[in-house]
């Protein structure tokens, strides 16, 4: 459901980017509230050259663009941005001086996606962001759901 995409000029081993999912992931689900089995990560590594900051000389900088279900306060999603941020520093040595992190919110009938519960797959629209997700992680609430006969063919 979260879409987290690095653009960067950097390559980095398999290892690295395994690592910097992982992190990702369960940052953003410590931040977020919710769980991290429901994030992706794309890594597009451009080459050296290939992302820059502009402005007098340009800088090889990166951007990580993160499309997530619309409810979060602007707080919240600041206090994720530094830890991304923070985990891109680390685990790939990024220039903190040069990394951008970018929001775009959608309401959950605008993510279609797949989810497999107790080994059968649905298909459907998201659910909206719920507070109730950092207690409760959205596939044990999607399964209940899916149990009680209410949802049919839905993520």
């Amino acid at each position: 459901m979260p879409h987290l995409q690095l653009d960067t000029s950097g390559t980095y081993s398999v290892e690295i980017k395994r690592e910097f999912a992982r992190r990702l992931g369960d940052v953003y689900a410590d931040k977020m509230q919710t769980s991290p089995d429901i994030v992706d990560v794309t890594i597009r590594e451009h080459g050296p050259g290939g992302v820059w900051r502009c402005g007098g000389e340009p800088h090889p900088s990166a951007v990580l663009s993160c499309d997530i279900r619309r409810g979060r306060t602007a707080e919240q999603r600041a206090q994720l941005a530094d830890a991304l941020v923070d985990v891109a520093v680390d685990v790939l040595g990024a220039d903190d001086r040069y990394f951008n992190v970018e929001f775009t919110q959608h309401d959950g009938d605008e993510i279609y996606s797949s989810v497999a519960i107790d080994g059968v797959v649905h298909r459907g629209f998201a659910p909206n962001w719920n507070p109730s997700e950092a207690s409760t992680p959205l596939l044990e609430q999607l399964r209940e759901t899916h149990t009680e006969g209410r949802v049919s063919r839905r993520t």
